[in-house]
Formats: structure tokens, sequence, C-alpha cells
């Protein structure tokens, strides 16, 4: 393929009036490397591709490009060397500031995603992400910049957080250093704790030791979630079954954002402890080790309520990293009395005002609610 041809597949199928139709509602991708597969599979979800092989083609046509012109998301493939993309970081905070930088990559290099956030990447994968996996944080990310781009003049309103801004790579170092010292350390110092609930668990009823879930994390990255399992190995399948249990649905005609059961009847004998004490959420560590989670966040959130979730602007909570702890945690965790608007606008709140100092803070108040009254 002539690397100075740009492709525009949306309207080189002449003869497909449906699929035009589709992608007319999807967001506009400028596609940066080889075209694969995955553009192939992107493209039949509805997408409108532009692709351009050179970095430097595409940079000196986004630099030049009208407000109208510009795509609604930019991914960059593996094949493209991440340096050869420094010139794209003079534009990132102007011409890029509400366009979302997806960057690609075959494995894990830490000095290659260190340098993708400094370009201002919102995105860096190293797995083979699928086009339907894509697609929902593409989807998200799209969302997003419309509320970005939304009227913050009206009174009443509070100005919207950016996709990105300049100091997002020297917070995120300063907290990722602190997480991996403190979950290192903390996973270390437990071990022989983490040994005997792992046994109490497999003894006190059938299943596996821990519960794996996927999770939604920080814009809508999804990740496997780590608990000790604390309730009955077929708990996730019942959840259909006790909607009508469920706390936040009174509060909702669509049956609420989260899901929440009193005295829930899943949870073991052992669980219902693991529970009060917070014990089960110990394994997260893990999670916050490996750079899924932090450990001051809003919590990650089951796929089938991060769905609801993105569908209205509370969607601008998942600007903030997950968390094992967090402002609605010590401001309301376990109350019978905190509705569903309230808790998201809590997590909101601390979407807007994180900071490594501010998670200081949330971290110091933590330990007076790990001792729960109530099951949640």
């Amino acid at each position: 393929m002539n690397e100075n041809r740009v492709m525009d597949f949306q309207a080189s199928t002449n003869n497909n009036l449906t699929h035009e139709r589709k992608a007319s509602n999807k967001a506009k991708i400028l596609f940066i490397g080889a075209w694969d597969d995955l553009c192939l599979d992107l493209r039949l979800e509805g997408y409108p591709i532009d692709n351009m092989e050179s970095p430097m083609e595409a940079y000196n046509w986004l630099k030049n490009s009208t407000p109208d012109q510009l795509p609604s998301v930019l991914i960059v493939n593996s094949n493209i060397d991440i340096f050869a993309l420094q010139p794209f970081e003079q534009i990132k905070s102007t011409v890029l500031r509400d366009v979302p930088m997806i960057y690609l990559a075959d494995h894990f290099d830490e000095s290659e995603r260190d340098q993708a956030i400094k370009i201002g990447a919102e995105d860096y994968y190293t797995d083979n992400i699928s086009a339907k996996e894509l697609s929902q944080r593409i989807d998200f990310l799209s969302r997003l910049k419309e509320l970005s781009l939304e009227n913050t003049d009206e009174v009443g309103k509070e100005q919207k957080p950016l996709l990105h801004n300049n100091n997002t790579f020297k917070m995120w170092s300063m907290k990722r250093a602190f997480d991996i010292a403190i979950s290192g350390t903390a996973l270390l110092l437990i071990s022989p704790l983490l040994l005997i609930i792992a046994i109490a668990v497999k003894l006190d009823s059938k299943g596996p030791i821990f519960y794996i879930s996927k999770r939604a994390g920080k814009g809508y990255q999804i990740f496997n979630f780590y608990k000790f399992r604390s309730m009955r190995q077929d708990a996730d399948h019942l959840v259909e079954e006790m909607k009508h249990l469920n706390q936040y649905a009174a509060e909702s005609d669509k049956g609420g954002v989260f899901f929440k059961v009193k005295n829930d009847p899943r949870i073991t004998k052992l669980g219902g402890f693991l529970r009060r004490t917070s014990l089960d959420e110990l394994p997260q560590l893990i999670n916050v080790l490996k750079g899924d989670m932090s450990l001051v966040g809003n919590r990650p959130l089951p796929l089938y309520e991060a769905e609801k979730l993105t569908q209205d602007q509370w969607a601008l909570r998942i600007l903030a990293p997950a968390g094992i702890t967090g402002l609605w945690q010590i401001t309301k965790r376990g109350k019978d009395d905190m509705s569903e608007e309230e808790r998201v606008s809590l997590d909101m709140e601390y979407a807007n005002k994180n900071s490594f100092w501010y998670d200081l803070k949330i971290m110091l108040k933590t330990p007076a609610v790990l001792l729960q009254k109530e099951n949640v």
C-alpha cells in the first residue's frame, strides 16, 4: 500500500448504503500504521476509518486540519515506533486537545508506555485486543469528548475535566510509584494472612478460592478483578433473578445502575466475616501491583453496571483511576441512606479533584471505615 495514500473506507463502498448509515453514527477514526485485520473488523463494526501509514504525513495533515476535519479518535498501530510520534506532543495540547489517542503495542515495554503517556496517549494496549472490546473504549472516548465540548457557561454547570492535561504524566508517575511501593510491601508482609484466608475459604464452601470477574476501570479499561470468594459459586448467575431485591432499583425506572442487596443470601458464613472486616479485598493489592487499579480511586464496576453508567454524563466518573478505597467509601460506605445519585456524585467529585495529596488524605481516613456494620 502506498504510504502517501489516504483510504476513506466509508466512502469507498457505494453499494452498501446500510453500512454507511450505520457508520455515520460512529466515531471517525484515523488509523496510523499498517492496515490489518483489526482495521477491517472496526470497519465492519460501523466505524468510518481513514488510514495513513506514515506518522509524519498524519502529523502534517492533523496540524493543518480544521476542527470539523479532525477524527474523533486517533489509533496508532503496533508497527509504528513510539518515538516517531514525538512531534505529536506539540499538538496534543492544542490541535489534538480533545482527540483521544490509543497506542497499540505488540508487548509491554515500560519506557514505551511512559513515552506514550508523555506524548498524550489515553490508552496503551499490549494484548491482542478485539475490535469489539476496542469499540467499547472508542464509544466511551467519543461520548466523553462530546461531554467535554458541551457548553459550560450556563449557570450551575461546572467546567468538564479535559481528556488530557500537561500534569497527567507527572501525577501518574508519583501515584504509580506510591502504589507499587505500598502494594508490594503489603503483599510481602501479609502473605501468611493471605494463606490462612485462602485455606479457610476452600474449607468453608465449594468453589474457587478467588473470585475473578471482568471489571471496568479508568476510561472503561477492562481487567480481571481479584477478591477472596465470599459468595456461593453461582452468585453472578443469580443477579437477574434477584433484581427485584436491588436497593437501588426503587430509585430508577430502569432498575438502577448499581446492584446491592441487603443481607444478601448468596454470601457464605465465612464470606460475611470477610466482608465485614474487608479482608476479602486484600487480593486487590495484586491488581494495584499490576497497574489495573490504584490504592485510591473510584470502585471498578462490573460490566453490567458500567454499560448503564456510560449512557449519560455520569460516565465522567470513569475518568478517575479504579481504586481499592475512595471518596464514597470513607463518606458513606455501608450506609442504607446513600442513594445511587449520591454515590455517583461522590465518584464524580473525586474524578474532578483527584491528586496525589488528595489520595493521601483519603487513605488516612480509610482505616476508620474498615470495620463495617453492614455487608456491602
